[in-house]
């Protein structure tokens, strides 16, 4: 074979992939396009987005505080039976309740807050 016949033949398996990724491409493109179309009719069904007189506002006496309070755990309710079980609605909502003493613990000398905290420790 002559070289005219081998550039002819390179040339025709390029032209094919030169083919083959811009109808790819093509395709990529499309599909995009529906999307953002299909999109788009979605978001025309929904229901309208609030208008600003409709979003939530701050009480009256402004913003919620934390607040802080000590308190003391709830005991388990014991079965009358040793074989009878406790059922969820025996027990109370929270491990917790509010501590008759609402004084805080207050910092010692001598005593550290925390673990290594390079003190001497409790003395």
């Amino acid at each position: 074979m002559s070289m005219a016949t081998y550039e002819l033949l390179a040339a025709s398996h390029n032209t094919l992939d030169v083919g083959a990724a811009f109808l790819g491409g093509l395709l990529i493109a499309g599909a995009l396009v529906w999307a953002i179309h299909f999109g788009m009719k979605v978001r025309d069904q929904e229901l309208p987005r609030p208008l600003p007189e409709e979003q939530p506002h701050l009480p009256a006496g402004g913003a919620v505080h934390e607040m802080r309070e000590m308190r003391e755990p709830d005991e388990m309710p014991v079965a009358s039976e040793e074989k009878e079980r406790l059922m969820p609605y025996q027990l109370h909502h929270s491990g917790t309740r509010t501590g008759k003493d609402q004084s805080r613990l207050r910092w010692l000398p001598g005593r550290s807050g925390s673990f290594g905290g390079g003190g001497i420790g409790h003395v």
